[in-house]
């Protein structure tokens, strides 16, 4: 029989453990890091390994995982998706090893062993070949069907290639590529949104957005691990002949690829264990230069003839475990809290750190977001901290140790004038974030300047930070729009600024006034305006003029917008100073406005039209984009010919638009296609 204590300790694990497995599935907003939630979690297995008579129904020991959430409809998985065995060291995976092996003695045996993406897990199911249903992992029995979503996941192919059974379930990994998710933070801090913890938070979040537009716009990917072929032979193309079904795991990730998903490229097929260790240890370092985070190593027994006859226990597969790598987290001290000024005014406090060395980096400086973070953890100068990288990329305070605060420390406090410039700072009633609306600020302007010549912007190859900043200390560069009448000689005045550099970056200036009008919109920088919105905006206004005279009810009217973005727009073009830049900008030959249609429409009914579909769109699946199209009386098939009287294309267009360009017919994009339908509705 258990002891009191042991007892009283077990109730007190499982509670929290629920606690934190609500947080994490159902809301969205785990509060427990993922290290001490397996700490936990494993102090809870011990006790109950020691105490049998603890093992209660509600236990998470004795479970799959929770309940999904309630917002979208909830469906039964067509297989159960387990979770996985964790494994933090060789001994545990030797064990893992002996166990299996006394379920079912094998002489000859290999390993598929392969990266762990850090995501959201979904199962998507095919029939004849064509996606229809994509569902969360949920508690595993049972997820939320979130396919509008799905579909907006331009690595998940929408009908498979290839031989394929009547029926296809497909395993793997929605997640969001690191250069994304900063992106998105980015675009979230200087609207004063609260961050992403992480990118598999920001993952999760996107894919329970109700609004799928909102999904396309945070360009998650996927990687496909496994699939189920339902009992059903495959068959060629012809759906006649027999083809052979895999017999491995490697197979299954060869087939995979021949289906037309993504398939993690960095896997191993191993003999034995320590050829595994040899693997997870190089990907232990080797993973920091991924652009995408990945947190251990999934080990399988290759064979599926071995992984059906081993089965399952009645939470984990016995044929397979995960190999986790340690949470990087280190204690050190904060030695001040500064306050940092972005491009768009926002005012950041930052915590600048004793620095310490954290998942291979020296890291000695992370963001406190801003005041409400600071109070809510109560964080001081001499306070020890730990501190981890979010999403391994992001420093960031997790808590305080308020046990080792110093005497005599003050309470933060933001400042109330900038730093930077001395103007009064602002805090908006609505917003978490303070700022400085002085649109002369010197770090406002050198934010401006950072973000315009950014790869996704004007794309100014060597104009980084260290040069803007001298630009505008020296006071030769106050607005984007002074770049273009930067010389060579002037540059050479600057430190370290010989004459072949300065050549190479007044040519890179020049250069960049050939790049398309949607990337000067982003470079722009108006609050709200994205690169996804700025390209939606450019195709509907194709002249800056238009988009400066349009009102906010015909900014709201595009697709995917919204008011609030509207009068964004609106507002930045209706201030004096920003006229002015537009004209500065004009006269040095930036591209501010974008191509004709190749093959201008002649008409503006698609009565009687017939309308072929290619490529990904940006925000409406096919069969919206179906339905669209039928609405206004046109007709959609799926095959290009000369009765073809337009091509929708999206992203990825294949061998349909290479046709259609040799046969003359006319391309839509999906902008004009809303523009079309808009002005058959009128």
């Amino acid at each position: 029989m258990a002891t009191p204590e042991a007892a009283e300790r077990a109730s007190e694990l499982r509670s929290l453990l629920n606690r934190a497995s609500y947080e994490y599935y159902v809301l969205d907003a785990p509060t427990l890091e993922d290290a001490v939630y397996d700490q936990l979690y494993r102090e809870l297995q011990e006790i109950e390994a020691q105490h049998p008579d603890l093992v209660v129904s509600d236990s998470p020991t004795q479970r799959v995982g929770d309940r999904p959430s309630a917002q979208f409809s909830s469906v039964r998985h067509n297989i159960p998706l387990y979770s996985l065995e964790n494994a933090f060291n060789t001994d545990e995976l030797e064990a893992w090893q002996a166990r299996w092996q006394r379920v079912m003695s094998v002489e000859q045996f290999d390993y598929v062993g392969e990266l762990k993406i850090d995501g959201s897990a979904l199962a998507l199911t095919y029939e004849h070949g064509v996606l229809v249903r994509g569902v969360t992992r949920g508690d595993g029995v049972k997820g939320e069907d979130i396919t509008p979503n799905v579909r907006t996941i331009r690595a998940i192919p929408l009908r498979l290639a290839g031989a394929v059974p009547p029926v296809v379930e497909v395993r793997g990994e929605a997640f969001l590529p690191l250069d994304v998710f900063e992106q998105i933070n980015a675009e979230r801090e200087a609207n004063g949104e609260a961050l992403f913890a992480n990118p598999r938070n920001a993952a999760a979040g996107t894919l329970r957005q109700l609004d799928s537009r909102i999904v396309a716009q945070r360009r998650l990917d996927f990687f496909a691990y496994t699939l189920h072929l339902g009992g059903s032979a495959l068959r060629d193309g012809t759906g006649d002949r027999p083809v052979s079904a895999p017999k491995t795991q490697w197979d299954c990730l060869d087939l995979l690829q021949q289906m037309g998903f993504k398939v993690n490229p960095y896997r191993c097929l191993c003999a034995s264990l320590p050829e595994l260790k040899d693997f997870a240890d190089h990907w232990q370092q080797a993973r920091m230069a991924l652009p995408y985070l990945t947190d251990g190593l999934v080990v399988k027994l290759n064979s599926l003839a071995l992984q059906e006859e081993l089965g399952f226990t009645q939470k984990f597969p016995r044929w397979a475990i995960a190999l986790k790598y340690p949470a990087e987290e280190a204690p050190t001290v904060v030695q001040q809290i500064s306050v940092n000024v972005g491009r768009t005014g926002a005012v950041t406090p930052v915590a600048e750190l004793r620095p310490v060395q954290l998942a291979g980096t020296t890291v000695a400086r992370a963001t406190l977001h801003n005041a409400d973070f600071v109070a809510e953890r109560d964080v001081r100068t001499g306070d020890t901290v730990i501190v981890r990288k979010a999403g391994e990329i992001i420093p960031e305070v997790v808590r305080v140790l308020p046990e080792l605060r110093p005497p005599h420390t003050t309470l933060f406090a933001m400042p109330t004038h900038c730093p930077e410039c001395g103007q009064p700072l602002v805090k908006p009633d609505d917003e978490a974030v303070t700022r400085c609306i002085n649109a002369s600020c010197p770090a406002i302007v050198r934010g401006a300047l950072v973000h315009w010549a950014s790869r996704a912007a004007l794309d100014i190859n060597g104009l980084g930070e260290k040069w803007v900043t001298q630009f505008v200390e020296r006071g030769l560069v106050q607005s984007v729009a002074d770049l273009y009448d930067l010389t060579v000689e002037q540059l050479q005045s600057l430190e370290r600024m010989g004459q072949k550099s300065a050549e190479n970056l007044v040519g890179a200036i020049a250069h960049s006034t050939q790049q398309p009008w949607s990337r000067v919109l982003y470079g722009l920088g108006i609050r709200h305006v994205g690169n996804v919105n700025a390209q939606v905006l450019a195709e509907q206004f194709t002249h800056v003029d238009a988009l400066a005279a349009a009102t906010v009810e015909e900014i709201a009217a595009v697709y995917g917008i919204g008011r609030e973005i509207a009068q964004s727009v609106s507002g930045w073009f209706r201030v004096p100073a920003n006229a002015a830049l537009i004209e500065r900008l004009r006269q040095a030959g930036v591209q501010l406005s974008g191509e004709p249609p190749a093959h201008p429409m002649q008409s503006t009914d698609l009565s009687g039209k017939t309308v072929v579909i290619t490529g990904t769109l940006p925000s409406l699946t096919r069969d919206e984009a179906k339905a669209l199209i039928q609405q206004a009386g046109g007709k959609v098939t799926t095959s290009i010919s000369k009765k073809t009287d337009y091509l929708l294309v999206g992203d990825d267009a294949g061998s349909k638009l290479d046709k259609a360009i040799a046969l003359g017919i006319t391309q839509l994009s999906e902008a004009q296609l809303l523009d079309f339908v808009s002005n058959a509705e009128e």
